[in-house]
């Protein structure tokens, strides 16, 4: 243990798993503190588990028998001797029930009291309790537990457009930007089903929604001796879906008066609740005028982007929640907390920005993360792991730290580009281009930019030096071992023939959702170089160079899976399917929650048939044209595989005895 650490205990649980599990495990080692992971089925073998002094198996992979059951989680406390947990965030982190049970097992819960938890996570108490703090809130619904009527009542009343909250949660789950009436009901029950499915609590508030708003959010830091200090801001407003995906700290709005009179506010919310450790108070501050910002609400935990605060004061935060759970004085005074230079951190998330950032999955062939003079990479994954549809869909966050933001937005471009994780899509090439974009380069950010700009920072069509690169792999692995001994001349594509010209040897290639491709090599071409983990082409004189694994490639943050296509397996396949019904599957791995139809029932073109969740998001599957449900496969709660077949809908004919135009597209209506 460090000197000056409190000694009441020497072996802390991490009850939560990934990224933030290896975060405190890092800071535990440092601070000679035996660490305890726990884990279910599905992550045996996961980063966490490998790297903490011991691990404790909780149960299946359902979170609701693992990482959310209290009771086996105070059971691996126990069994390993813990005297402390460390929640991290997501999963109980901001659970009072569980702080409560966490103190009558006589472990310390390093974070808030359950009282202040209980307070500041019902979202409806807290905005009134702030509010008698003297700090502004958003207007907004008054009153907890209002049905779905009181609820579109107060949506009125404020008028649209409104924002639908759980009042029990934070992350972005369940919140919906509402701008029509017509569609208030369909959003409460949406917004209900998913405020139950990550929090287990449907209570939902209603805000206004303020156009064009920026996310800015104050870290605090309090003692349990009554000591509250803010360490500064951080800009938060590139959001997709209400979740965070780009923060920076300090924020390019704020002037000195501004941040000193926000950090006061925020000073204030904590002190209102009698707060204790590392929290966040989050405040929407209208972009035109930053001198009015509105408490939207406090979390009472480690937020996901604390990196970017640790680099520019200094502090390790989770450091600091341990010292003050062991009882600690904070030693500073809020003179003593300066910001030096800029921070900005990106998340790389299991999603496909080119098919609507739906969730992905797979096993992690290869893995490459950026680690170095003004760059961190923090990070649940290991090459070989499988990433699932069960948890968050976040694996890893890269941020960079330099004298000023300029010189931060490169290295953080820079290391996003050195970025590998072949076998699973990610998002990492779509934020090195938003990292471009004109205004976040000059600052000019708001909540719903990305969500303006997401068209034009999804990767175009494949390049053709990919398939280029993956014919050269394919072209390898037909090259007979150099081992000195006789070759067979005709086992060789050389593309050799009786008096003519070498012919190519034809490979034909294909990237999931895009047309099969077939690329021809040339014995004369110029040479690719091709090695168990590079591949190098040129095309048009111009080399090429990606990382490989597998079927896939990658580059610049980018990466493809490039798969061999049979055209005459795919010839037969089509004839033989060819029936005139639509078939329906399933866009991503998931669970389906609601299925609204049976077999035999009439759909209309665009209706919703089924829901399916997948990393706690919600994907509606519809109709692609009006029909007859003639096959059913699945029923809520059913586990299915990216592309599994989900039902089959029958077109209805016309007149003139040919099919019904198709309406929605095939597949996803909306995504929540």
């Amino acid at each position: 243990m460090s000197p000056g650490m409190a000694t009441n205990f020497d072996t802390v649980l991490i009850a939560n798993r990934g990224e933030i599990a290896v975060r405190v495990i890092r800071t535990l080692r440092a601070l000679g503190i035996r660490s305890v992971a726990v884990f279910s089925d599905a992550d045996a073998d996961a980063r966490h588990v490998r790297e903490a002094d011991t691990a404790v198996r909780l149960g299946p992979a359902a979170a609701a028998e693992s990482y959310l059951s209290v009771e086996r989680l105070l059971d691996a406390a126990a069994r390993s001797g813990a005297q402390a947990v460390h929640p991290g965030y997501g999963f109980l982190a901001e659970n009072a029930a569980f702080a409560r049970a966490c103190a009558d097992a006589r472990l310390v819960f390093i974070g808030p009291s359950a009282e202040a938890i209980e307070l500041m996570g019902d979202k409806i108490r807290a905005k009134e309790t702030v509010r008698q703090a003297g700090v502004p809130v958003v207007p907004g619904s008054s009153g907890s537990g209002l049905d779905d009527a009181q609820l579109a009542a107060a949506a009125r009343e404020i008028g649209m457009p409104v924002l639908l909250k759980p009042s029990a949660g934070g992350g972005g789950k369940g919140m919906r930007l509402v701008r029509e009436e017509a569609l208030l009901a369909d959003e409460i029950a949406s917004a209900r089903r998913e405020a139950r499915s990550s929090f287990g609590d449907d209570t939902l508030l209603v805000e206004r929604w303020i156009d064009r708003p920026r996310h800015i959010e104050i870290q605090v830091l309090a003692d349990g001796h009554g000591h509250v200090i803010h360490l500064g801001e951080r800009e938060c407003s590139l959001q997709r879906r209400h979740q965070k995906v780009i923060e920076e700290a300090p924020s390019v709005l704020l002037d000195e008066a501004t941040r000193a009179a926000m950090g006061e506010a925020a000073v204030q919310a904590a002190r209102s609740c009698g707060y204790r450790g590392a929290g966040t108070v989050e405040f929407i501050v209208p972009g035109k005028d930053p001198s009015s910002y509105y408490f939207m609400e406090m979390n009472t935990r480690l937020q996901v982007e604390h990196p970017v605060t640790e680099l520019v004061t200094g502090l390790d935060l989770v450091e600091w929640q341990l010292r003050v759970a062991a009882g600690e004085h904070l030693p500073y005074a809020q003179e003593d907390i300066s910001l030096t230079g800029h921070a900005i951190e990106a998340r790389i998330c299991a999603e496909d920005p080119a098919r609507d950032f739906l969730p992905t999955g797979g096993t992690v062939l290869a893995l490459h993360e950026v680690q170095g003079e003004g760059t961190r990479t923090d990070s649940g994954l290991l090459a070989g792991v499988e990433v699932g549809s069960r948890y968050d869909p976040m694996l890893s966050k890269v941020i960079a730290h330099g004298p000023d933001r300029a010189s931060a937005l490169r290295r953080l471009r820079a290391a996003l580009a050195d970025t590998v994780t072949l076998g699973v899509t990610t998002n990492a090439g779509f934020l090195r281009r938003l990292l471009a974009h004109p205004d976040v380069v000059s600052g000019e950010l708001d909540t719903g930019l990305v969500e303006r700009e997401a068209a034009g920072l999804v990767a175009g069509p494949v390049p053709d030096e990919v398939y280029a690169a993956a014919a050269a792999v394919r072209q390898a692995a037909l090259e007979p071992a150099a081992d000195g001994g006789w070759r067979d001349p005709f086992a060789a594509p050389s593309g050799f023939r009786l008096g003519g010209e070498p012919a190519p040897v034809r490979h034909w290639l294909r990237v999931p959702g895009q047309d099969p491709v077939a690329r021809d090599v040339r014995p004369d071409a110029p040479a690719a170089r091709v090695t168990a983990d590079r591949v190098r082409v040129t095309v048009d004189g111009v080399v090429h160079s990606f990382h490989r694994a597998g079927d896939w490639l990658g580059r610049d943050g980018d990466s493809w899976q490039v798969t061999d296509h049979d055209p005459v397996a795919a010839a037969l396949r089509g004839a033989a399917g060819a029936h005139g019904a639509d078939t329906l599957a399933a866009p991503m791995p998931g669970t389906v929650t609601v299925v609204k139809v049976a077999v035999g029932d009439e759909v209309a073109a665009g209706q919703g048939l089924l829901v399916v969740e997948a990393m706690k998001m919600e994907h509606v599957i519809s109709a692609p044209h009006a029909g007859t449900v003639t096959e059913l496969d699945v029923s809520a709660g059913s586990t299915v595989a990216m592309d599994q077949i989900l039902a089959v809908i029958a077109p209805h004919e016309e007149p003139d005895g040919s099919a019904a135009p198709a309406g929605a597209p095939k597949g996803e209506e909306g995504t929540s």
